[in-house]
C-alpha cells in the first residue's frame, strides 16, 4: 500500500481490485499449516489432507469481520465427495446467510473437482473503515492430484447482525516467468521465509521488484518471515482513497508472523515487531507500517493504524 491517510482517517489499508488463483507444486498429501486456521474436514474416505476452521485472534481489530470473510471462502473452496460445482457452493454460502452470488465471483477457489480441502493460512485486513473492509483471506486449496491455493480480497460491509459479505476478488498472480533472476530464485529457495501460493506465484511471475526480494532475502538473514502478500491478491489502490497501492505494482510485501509468532497476537514482542520493522527501513523501505508507531526516519517512513494491526507493510519507491 502507499503511506497512510493519516490518523484520522480511521483505518487506511489497501484497496481496489487486483487478483486469480495461484498453483503450488507440492503433492495433495503435504501436512497442512494450520497456524490459525482452516475449513471443513474432508470425509474419512478422502485422500486429502484434514483441516481445521479459521478463527480470529480476539484481540484483533473486529474478529467478526474477519470471520464473516473467512466463512464464505471456506464454504466455497472446501466440498465433500459429489458436492462439487456452483449450485452445491451456493446452497453452502446460502446457508451462512450470505448471498449465493458471490460464487460466481469465486474463480479457481471453486475448480471442476470432485472434492476439495481448504485451509486458510492467514486473514489479514486490506483495510477497515467505520462501514466497509477488505478481508486478504490466504489459503491453501487440495483436489484429487492437485495442490494449489489463492488469496481472496474479500469485501464487506457493516450490517446487522454482522457484516455482509459483497464481493470476492480471487488473486491474479500471472503465468510464471521462462526465466528469474538470480534475487528472486534466492528468495524461493530461502527456508526463513515462507510463502503462500499466491505470494509464491508472484515470485515465480518475475513481476517483482528487485528491491522487494532483496529486502526479503536480506531480512532473512535475521528473521524467519510468514509472508502474507506479495502483488496480487491485494487491492489495487489504498483502502477508501484512489492512491494506488504499491503491492500490485510489485513493490511491496506484508508479514503476518515473525520468528513463529502472530504480529497480532499482543503476547508477540513489541521489541521485536519494532526490530523488524526498523530493519526493513534499513533495507530501503520507504513506507514501513505495523501495529506500533515508530520514532526517527524519514518523515512518513513509518506508521501505525488499525489495517496495519495484523501485519508489517514493507513498501518501496520505484
Amino acid at each position: 500500500m502507499g503511506q497512510p491517510l493519516g490518523r484520522r482517517a480511521l483505518l487506511a489499508g489497501t484497496g481496489g481490485l487486483l487478483l486469480g488463483a495461484a498453483g503450488c507444486s507440492a503433492p495433495p498429501s503435504a501436512p497442512v499449516n494450520v497456524s490459525g486456521s482452516g475449513s471443513v474436514p474432508p470425509s474419512p474416505s478422502s485422500s486429502l489432507p484434514a483441516t481445521t476452521p479459521w478463527r480470529p485472534d480476539r484481540n484483533d481489530v473486529d474478529p467478526a469481520v474477519k470471520l464473516r470473510a473467512v466463512q464464505v471462502v471456506e464454504a466455497i473452496g472446501a466440498w465433500a465427495p459429489g458436492r462439487g460445482g456452483a449450485a452445491a457452493a451456493k446452497k453452502r454460502v446460502a446457508a451462512l446467510g450470505a448471498a449465493p452470488s458471490l460464487v460466481d465471483q469465486a474463480g479457481a477457489l471453486l475448480p471442476d473437482a470432485p472434492e476439495a480441502a481448504l485451509q486458510v493460512i492467514d486473514a489479514q485486513y486490506g483495510g477497515i473503515l467505520a462501514d466497509s473492509a477488505s478481508v486478504l483471506v490466504v489459503c491453501r486449496q487440495w483436489t484429487p492430484g492437485h495442490a494449489g491455493g489463492t488469496t481472496v480480497d474479500v469485501r464487506l460491509s457493516r450490517a446487522r447482525p454482522r457484516w455482509d459479505v459483497t464481493a470476492l476478488h480471487p488473486a491474479r498472480p500471472g503465468a510464471a516467468a521462462a526465466s528469474l533472476p538470480d534475487a528472486a530464485r534466492r528468495v524461493l529457495a530461502e527456508s526463513r521465509i515462507r510463502l503462500p501460493p499466491a505470494a509464491e506465484a508472484d515470485i515465480r511471475s518475475g513481476k517483482v521488484r528487485p528491491s522487494v526480494l532483496r529486502a526479503l532475502s536480506g531480512l532473512a538473514g535475521t528473521y524467519r518471515m510468514y509472508v502474507s502478500v506479495v502483488r496480487s491478491g491485494h487491492p489495487l489502490d489504498v483502502f477508501g482513497t484512489s492512491r494506488p497501492s504499491d503491492h500490485p505494482r510489485g513493490r511491496a510485501f506484508d508479514v503476518w508472523q515473525i520468528d513463529g509468532h502472530k504480529v497480532v497476537d499482543p503476547a508477540t514482542s513489541r521489541r521485536l515487531v519494532e526490530s523488524f520493522m526498523r530493519d526493513a527501513a534499513a533495507a530501503g523501505s520507504y513506507n514501513v507500517g505495523g501495529p506500533v508507531q515508530l520514532s526517527g526516519g524519514e518523515p512518513g517512513q513509518f506508521f501505525t493504524d488499525n489495517t496495519h494491526h495484523d501485519h508489517v507493510h514493507v513498501g518501496f519507491t520505484a
